[in-house]
């Protein structure tokens, strides 16, 4: 049998179980990441992150790719949200 690591959430410090050795039943594959996100999250956080946390940072980083783009295309007429 084999043994299911438990794990604190490096972002959020929750409990979770990491199940590497049966990855399919892990709780992060409940996150569908892309290859961009993937590589984001590894250099921003050093061990594995709740699902909840990976749903949070996906979306935030979602968010900070759009926010990019409409600066690019509308250059001095952008403002960030909440701007006056």
């Amino acid at each position: 049998m084999i043994k299911h690591e438990e794990k604190y959430c490096p972002r959020c410090n929750t409990l979770f179980e990491c199940k590497v050795g049966s990855i399919s039943l892990c709780q992060c594959t409940a996150v569908i990441l892309t290859e961009e996100e993937r590589n984001f999250m590894r250099n921003k956080f050093d061990d594995c992150l709740c699902a909840s946390c990976m749903k949070q940072v996906k979306s935030a980083y979602q968010n900070e790719k759009l926010r990019q783009k409409m600066k690019s295309i509308l250059g001095g007429f952008y403002k960030k949200p909440g701007d006056k």
